[in-house]
């Protein structure tokens, strides 16, 4: 089942695993909280961490039900507790009383605009809680127009932290929640990848 594109084990090891824990940098994964990993793939950053830190509670979310039968079957053979692997699209997930405003994390390494992605994952945070999304390349004009949308969902940027690597330059934008997300967002499925915030 071909997951991802980056199969050399190095690659692998630096690029997905390495990357989904460099979170410590910007978060105190210590604590005992409710994480969603949106949009994650092949489990990255969410199993990583899962393993890394057991005593997160981690949901992980994708549109894709092959990913989240591997996903399970991955959740099994490791003998993780604690963890959910979720087959739903964010704009319906976001919806749902059981999920929305929960968790007090919401992290994602989807490649897809800040306004977007903060449109999937913002509704699921907890007023008080935090949304990171992981981003590579030069990210200050993405950052810039996801402005309105961090306001119209009730956020407030707390910081863009830069590092890099292994050469490739990384970042996690950083989003508080200081007040409820509207019940209008988010909006239909695949309204905010075409026309985001």
């Amino acid at each position: 089942m071909n997951l991802t594109a980056i199969t050399e084990f190095d690659e692998v090891i630096e690029k997905h695993f390495l990357d989904s824990l460099s979170l410590i940098k910007v978060y105190d994964l210590q604590k005992e909280v409710s994480v969603m990993d949106m949009g994650t793939g092949a489990g990255f950053p969410g199993i990583p961490l899962k393993i890394a830190f057991p005593n997160l509670r981690m949901t992980l979310a994708d549109s894709l039900n092959k990913r989240i039968l591997f996903l399970q079957e991955v959740i099994e053979k490791l003998g993780l507790k604690d963890i959910d692997a979720l087959h739903a699209r964010a704009e319906e997930l976001g919806k749902n009383k059981e999920y929305r405003e929960k968790f007090d994390l919401v992290v994602s390494r989807a490649v897809a605009n800040l306004s977007s992605l903060e449109e999937y994952c913002v509704p699921f945070v907890k007023i008080g809680g935090n949304f990171i999304s992981y981003k590579s390349g030069e990210i200050e004009e993405e950052v810039a127009n996801a402005k309105n949308a961090t306001f119209l969902l009730g956020g407030k940027m707390k910081e863009v932290y830069k590092f890099d690597l292994y050469e490739q330059k990384r970042s996690f934008v950083v989003i508080d929640k200081v007040k409820g997300t509207p019940k209008t967002y988010p909006r239909k499925a695949g309204t905010p990848t075409k026309t985001p915030l």
